[in-house]
Protein backbone atom coordinates (compact mmCIF):
# COMPACT_ATOMS: atom_id res chain seq x y z
CA UNK A 1 0.00 0.00 0.00
CA UNK A 2 1.38 3.72 -1.18
CA UNK A 3 0.44 6.75 0.71
CA UNK A 4 -0.63 9.92 -0.81
CA UNK A 5 2.43 11.50 -0.20
CA UNK A 6 4.46 9.20 -1.43
CA UNK A 7 3.26 10.79 -4.64
CA UNK A 8 2.76 14.10 -3.85
CA UNK A 9 3.21 15.78 -7.27
CA UNK A 10 0.93 13.33 -9.09
CA UNK A 11 -1.87 13.34 -6.28
CA UNK A 12 -1.96 17.30 -6.44
CA UNK A 13 -1.87 17.30 -9.94
CA UNK A 14 -4.88 14.74 -10.41
CA UNK A 15 -6.67 16.59 -7.72
CA UNK A 16 -6.36 19.99 -6.60
CA UNK A 17 -4.44 21.43 -9.18
CA UNK A 18 -5.60 19.90 -12.34
CA UNK A 19 -6.87 23.13 -13.73
CA UNK A 20 -2.84 24.10 -13.68
CA UNK A 21 -1.75 20.88 -14.77
CA UNK A 22 -0.64 19.66 -18.10
CA UNK A 23 -1.82 15.77 -18.03
CA UNK A 24 -1.31 13.29 -20.54
CA UNK A 25 -2.27 9.04 -19.79
CA UNK A 26 0.29 8.05 -17.42
CA UNK A 27 2.27 11.84 -17.16
CA UNK A 28 1.86 14.86 -15.65
CA UNK A 29 3.27 18.44 -14.78
CA UNK A 30 2.88 21.42 -13.89
CA UNK A 31 3.44 24.18 -16.79
CA UNK A 32 7.05 25.85 -16.66
CA UNK A 33 6.45 29.45 -15.15
CA UNK A 34 4.24 27.99 -12.20
CA UNK A 35 6.54 24.87 -10.72
CA UNK A 36 9.13 22.26 -12.38
CA UNK A 37 7.35 19.76 -11.34
CA UNK A 38 6.60 16.52 -13.01
CA UNK A 39 5.19 12.92 -12.17
CA UNK A 40 4.75 9.73 -13.57
CA UNK A 41 1.34 7.72 -12.73
CA UNK A 42 2.67 5.31 -9.49
CA UNK A 43 2.97 1.84 -10.84
CA UNK A 44 3.33 3.15 -14.50
CA UNK A 45 4.82 1.53 -17.28
CA UNK A 46 7.84 2.72 -19.85
CA UNK A 47 4.75 4.65 -21.31
CA UNK A 48 4.68 7.29 -18.84
CA UNK A 49 8.07 8.38 -20.18
CA UNK A 50 6.39 8.94 -23.42
CA UNK A 51 3.27 10.99 -22.21
CA UNK A 52 5.93 12.98 -20.07
CA UNK A 53 7.94 13.54 -23.34
CA UNK A 54 4.36 14.47 -25.37
CA UNK A 55 3.91 17.45 -22.44
CA UNK A 56 7.50 18.71 -22.23
CA UNK A 57 9.96 20.54 -24.86
CA UNK A 58 13.32 19.46 -25.64
CA UNK A 59 15.77 20.91 -23.43
CA UNK A 60 13.07 21.91 -20.90
CA UNK A 61 14.35 20.67 -17.36
CA UNK A 62 11.52 19.36 -15.32
CA UNK A 63 11.67 17.41 -11.55
CA UNK A 64 10.49 14.55 -10.07
CA UNK A 65 10.11 14.31 -6.08
CA UNK A 66 9.61 10.92 -4.47
CA UNK A 67 11.44 7.52 -5.50
CA UNK A 68 14.51 7.93 -7.45
CA UNK A 69 13.76 7.32 -11.24
CA UNK A 70 15.50 6.13 -14.41
CA UNK A 71 14.89 7.44 -17.53
CA UNK A 72 14.77 5.83 -20.70
CA UNK A 73 16.62 6.46 -23.50
CA UNK A 74 16.21 10.21 -25.01
CA UNK A 75 16.39 11.97 -21.72
CA UNK A 76 18.90 13.17 -20.09
CA UNK A 77 19.39 13.48 -15.94
CA UNK A 78 20.79 17.21 -15.16
CA UNK A 79 20.90 16.75 -11.27
CA UNK A 80 20.01 14.32 -8.57
CA UNK A 81 19.42 16.00 -4.99
CA UNK A 82 18.83 14.27 -1.42
CA UNK A 83 15.75 15.28 0.02
CA UNK A 84 13.18 14.46 3.08
CA UNK A 85 9.88 15.04 3.53
CA UNK A 86 8.18 16.11 6.97
CA UNK A 87 5.06 16.21 8.31
CA UNK A 88 3.45 18.12 11.02
CA UNK A 89 2.71 16.13 14.17
CA UNK A 90 2.43 18.89 16.62
CA UNK A 91 2.82 22.41 15.10
CA UNK A 92 0.68 25.25 16.91
CA UNK A 93 -0.93 26.87 14.37
CA UNK A 94 -1.85 30.28 14.66
CA UNK A 95 -2.70 33.41 12.60
CA UNK A 96 -0.69 36.08 12.80
CA UNK A 97 -1.69 39.94 12.98
CA UNK A 98 1.15 40.78 10.57
CA UNK A 99 1.43 38.66 8.13
CA UNK A 100 -0.68 39.60 5.15
CA UNK A 101 -1.82 37.88 2.04
CA UNK A 102 0.17 38.36 -1.38
CA UNK A 103 -0.93 37.89 -4.83
CA UNK A 104 -0.07 38.63 -8.15
CA UNK A 105 0.55 42.37 -7.89
CA UNK A 106 3.53 41.35 -5.20
CA UNK A 107 5.32 38.50 -7.45
CA UNK A 108 7.88 41.05 -8.33
CA UNK A 109 8.88 41.81 -4.51
CA UNK A 110 8.64 37.74 -4.34
CA UNK A 111 10.67 37.03 -6.41
CA UNK A 112 13.06 39.53 -5.70
CA UNK A 113 13.44 37.86 -1.98
CA UNK A 114 13.29 34.31 -3.52
CA UNK A 115 16.66 35.17 -5.07
CA UNK A 116 18.67 36.54 -2.44
CA UNK A 117 17.29 33.89 0.04
CA UNK A 118 17.09 30.67 -2.13
CA UNK A 119 14.65 28.59 -0.43
CA UNK A 120 13.91 26.44 -3.32
CA UNK A 121 12.32 26.76 -6.60
CA UNK A 122 9.65 29.57 -7.08
CA UNK A 123 8.11 30.99 -10.21
CA UNK A 124 6.14 33.86 -11.79
CA UNK A 125 2.87 31.94 -11.59
CA UNK A 126 3.71 29.57 -7.95
CA UNK A 127 1.19 32.21 -6.09
CA UNK A 128 -1.44 30.64 -8.06
CA UNK A 129 -0.67 27.33 -6.17
CA UNK A 130 -2.31 28.49 -2.46
CA UNK A 131 -1.79 31.22 -0.17
CA UNK A 132 1.17 33.01 0.57
CA UNK A 133 1.62 35.27 3.07
CA UNK A 134 4.24 37.88 3.48
CA UNK A 135 5.33 40.16 7.21
CA UNK A 136 6.64 43.65 5.75
CA UNK A 137 9.20 46.18 7.23
CA UNK A 138 8.73 49.71 6.55
CA UNK A 139 6.83 48.91 3.53
CA UNK A 140 9.56 45.87 2.33
CA UNK A 141 8.73 42.68 1.81
CA UNK A 142 10.95 40.59 4.16
CA UNK A 143 9.37 37.25 5.19
CA UNK A 144 6.99 34.58 3.32
CA UNK A 145 5.92 31.78 2.69
CA UNK A 146 2.83 29.45 1.02
CA UNK A 147 1.17 26.78 -0.33
CA UNK A 148 2.45 24.65 -2.83
CA UNK A 149 1.24 21.14 -3.63
CA UNK A 150 -1.90 19.98 -2.25
CA UNK A 151 -2.66 16.23 -2.16
CA UNK A 152 -5.45 15.01 -0.37
CA UNK A 153 -6.16 15.55 2.82
CA UNK A 154 -2.63 17.49 3.25
CA UNK A 155 -1.10 20.73 1.71
CA UNK A 156 2.80 21.52 0.98
CA UNK A 157 4.32 24.87 3.33
CA UNK A 158 6.81 26.08 0.85
CA UNK A 159 8.95 29.32 0.08
CA UNK A 160 9.50 29.76 3.59
CA UNK A 161 12.59 32.60 3.46
CA UNK A 162 13.52 35.75 5.48
CA UNK A 163 15.65 38.66 4.23
CA UNK A 164 19.06 38.12 5.74
CA UNK A 165 18.83 41.41 7.75
CA UNK A 166 15.94 40.20 10.17
CA UNK A 167 17.10 36.35 10.39
CA UNK A 168 16.74 35.54 14.23
CA UNK A 169 13.60 37.81 14.91
CA UNK A 170 11.16 34.40 14.67
CA UNK A 171 9.48 35.48 11.23
CA UNK A 172 9.86 32.21 9.63
CA UNK A 173 8.26 30.40 12.42
CA UNK A 174 5.84 32.80 12.37
CA UNK A 175 4.86 31.97 8.86
CA UNK A 176 4.66 28.64 9.32
CA UNK A 177 2.07 28.84 11.92
CA UNK A 178 -0.03 31.49 9.58
CA UNK A 179 -0.09 29.55 6.78
CA UNK A 180 -0.39 25.97 9.11
CA UNK A 181 -3.52 27.56 10.23
CA UNK A 182 -5.29 28.16 7.27
CA UNK A 183 -4.49 24.86 6.12
CA UNK A 184 -6.22 23.38 9.46
CA UNK A 185 -9.15 25.36 8.87
CA UNK A 186 -9.49 23.37 5.63
CA UNK A 187 -9.36 19.94 7.60
CA UNK A 188 -6.27 19.43 6.10
CA UNK A 189 -2.96 18.88 7.35
CA UNK A 190 0.47 20.47 7.09
CA UNK A 191 4.02 19.11 5.34
CA UNK A 192 7.14 20.16 3.65
CA UNK A 193 10.15 19.34 1.91
CA UNK A 194 13.24 20.39 2.66
CA UNK A 195 17.31 19.39 1.39
CA UNK A 196 18.75 16.86 3.47
CA UNK A 197 21.64 18.84 4.25
CA UNK A 198 20.13 22.48 4.85
CA UNK A 199 20.38 21.14 8.76
CA UNK A 200 18.91 24.76 9.63
CA UNK A 201 15.90 24.53 8.66
CA UNK A 202 15.63 20.83 9.24
CA UNK A 203 15.96 22.08 13.12
CA UNK A 204 13.63 24.52 12.96
CA UNK A 205 10.89 22.47 11.37
CA UNK A 206 11.71 19.76 14.05
CA UNK A 207 11.50 22.07 17.14
CA UNK A 208 8.58 23.69 16.20
CA UNK A 209 6.37 20.32 15.73
CA UNK A 210 7.28 18.85 12.20
CA UNK A 211 8.70 15.09 11.76
CA UNK A 212 10.84 13.44 9.36
CA UNK A 213 8.06 11.37 7.37
CA UNK A 214 10.42 9.66 4.55
CA UNK A 215 13.69 10.40 2.51
CA UNK A 216 13.05 11.39 -1.35
CA UNK A 217 14.92 11.87 -4.00
CA UNK A 218 14.51 14.92 -6.15
CA UNK A 219 15.69 14.28 -10.31
CA UNK A 220 16.30 16.78 -12.70
CA UNK A 221 15.63 15.60 -16.33
CA UNK A 222 15.35 17.05 -19.91
CA UNK A 223 13.88 15.41 -23.02
CA UNK A 224 16.86 15.41 -25.55
CA UNK A 225 16.12 17.01 -28.79
CA UNK A 226 15.65 14.26 -31.75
Amino acid sequence: MTHVLDHPVWAALNGAHARLGHLKGEAARYPSDVAPFAALRPGSDGRAWADLAAITEPGEAVATVGAAVTPPAGWEVLEVFAGVQLVDVSLRAAADPEAVRLGPADVDEMLDLIARTEPGPFRRRTVELGTYLGIRREGRLVAMGGERMQPPGWTEISAVCTDPAYRGQGLATRIVRAVAAGVRARGETPFMHASADNTAALRLYESIGFRLRRDVVITVVEPRAA
